[in-house]
């Protein structure tokens, strides 16, 4: 609650930087009107928004926000973000998994007012060339926004960028490149070397603010030696910036990361997507999930290879959402019919062991979750997870931005659920467009 209201004070600002850059594709760094962080005029009508949705967050024991992995997709994300950040809402749990868990890094390790901020700073720095100068603002702006074809071909450019040079303040190639079969250090049999992130994250990251618990935070990765799935949770662990890292650590792209003796690799290799360990935590409690996936189940029917590779990636990394959220729903119905029966129950029989044995299956707890989806746009390609341009990534950061306002406008849906599985499922594009 206090955090929450802290913050109210500054989000216009942040939001009419974002939007003035979005809009004119001002320069990395430029101040564009405001400078991060500065206070400016709220915005009209922005206190009544906050107002609501600020109150009608209250009433769940958990707030959490559930970020998936996708790379450079993961601007949508921070758009998210500060959509909630202007509507009051605070979450109290923030559990990430690859670029979800970066960003869960940059949220938490800072004092509310400066989130938005070091978000931005984040995504203009790592949407940077490695080496080469970036393009003037102009420039850019005027490639993004001609035809498709100039456009598909200027970002598929910044793509075999990142590819041959890397990112600023994020991953560079090693030199020379790793040989197939030449045996070496675990932590550096990769293509890429993540050294500047961790510089990156310790400038932009309070990690003693993170180990602070005054947020709940869980990162996923696999330890490569087992094949097991672990959540990194600062509930029970010390976080530092190299459990984030190993969280993000695709391979063969990026070396797998030690941690404790262990080396651990990307969490996306198992399960893309945190909202199993939110919702399947014990105790249980009632919960207002905001689940950010940037991979969309649905699309077009690709007619050509190239084509082909992306949506095999949407369907690879999105499904399990899909599969994670319909046996969640499915499980919390028979706990929360199981209750509604135990409550018809005799006093006479409540000793009964099969009684007492349901009476610990049961649940009546509720489960709210709100869908925030990247939608493919026409131009983006296969390499749309490593296409770190600046200005597709104002645009994923708007889109997230537009699709948590748009969520947030929808009456009741921030309500407790009030049906027999006591579990709610909203998205902005299925319930406003028919389809998920």
């Amino acid at each position: 609650m206090a955090q929450r209201k802290k913050g109210q004070a500054q989000s216009s600002a942040v939001d009419d930087a974002t939007g003035l850059r979005a809009a004119t594709g001002a320069q990395v760094g430029e101040p564009a009107g405001v400078q991060a962080g500065a206070e400016t005029a709220p915005r009209p009508g922005a206190h009544p928004r906050v107002s609501r949705c600020a109150s009608d967050s209250d009433q769940w024991e958990t707030v959490a926000l559930t970020l998936q992995g996708g790379g450079a997709l993961g601007a949508y994300q921070a758009g998210v973000y500060e959509g909630l950040f202007e509507a009051g809402i605070a979450p109290n749990w923030i559990a990430g998994i690859s670029i979800g868990a970066l960003n869960t890094a940059l949220i938490a390790g800072n004092a509310p007012e400066h989130r938005v901020a070091r978000l931005r700073e984040f995504w203009e720095t790592i949407c940077q060339p490695a080496w080469s100068p970036p393009l003037p603002a102009f420039i850019e702006h005027a490639l993004f926004n001609s035809g498709d074809a100039v456009r598909k071909s200027f970002t598929a450019l910044q793509a075999a960028g990142a590819v041959i040079e890397g990112q600023k303040g994020f991953f560079t190639p090693r030199f020379p490149p790793p040989l197939p079969t030449a045996a070496g250090e675990p932590g550096k049999a990769s293509y890429y070397d993540t050294t500047p992130l961790k510089a990156t994250l310790e400038r932009l990251c309070d990690f003693d603010r993170i180990n602070s618990r005054e947020i709940r935070v869980s990162v996923g990765a696999v330890n490569v030696g087992t094949g097991n799935f672990v959540y990194f949770d600062n509930s029970t662990t010390t976080l530092r910036p190299e459990h984030f890292i190993a969280s993000g650590a695709l391979p063969p792209g990026f070396a797998a990361v030690e941690i404790d003796g262990e080396y651990y690799w990307d969490g996306g290799l198992m399960s893309n997507t945190p909202l199993y360990e939110v919702i399947q935590t014990t105790p249980r409690r009632d919960t207002l999930a905001f689940q950010v996936d940037l991979w969309s189940a649905r699309g077009p029917v690709p007619d050509n290879i190239t084509d082909v590779q992306g949506r095999m990636k949407d369907i690879q990394y999105s499904s399990r959402t899909r599969m994670v959220t319909d046996m969640l729903q499915r499980s919390q119905r028979f706990r929360h019919v199981l209750r509604e029966v135990l409550e018809r129950v005799a006093p006479e029989h409540r000793q009964d062991r099969w009684i007492e044995l349901a009476d610990e299956l049961s649940c009546s707890k509720k489960y709210n979750v709100i869908h925030l989806i990247y939608r493919h746009k026409e131009y983006e390609g296969h390499f749309k997870d490593f296409q770190f341009g600046i200005s597709t990534m104002r645009e994923h950061w708007t889109s997230g931005l537009q699709d948590i306002r748009a969520s947030l406008g929808q009456p009741g849906w921030l309500d407790k659920p009030d049906n027999d599985s006591g579990f709610v499922t909203h998205d902005i594009h299925r319930d406003m467009h028919g389809h998920g």
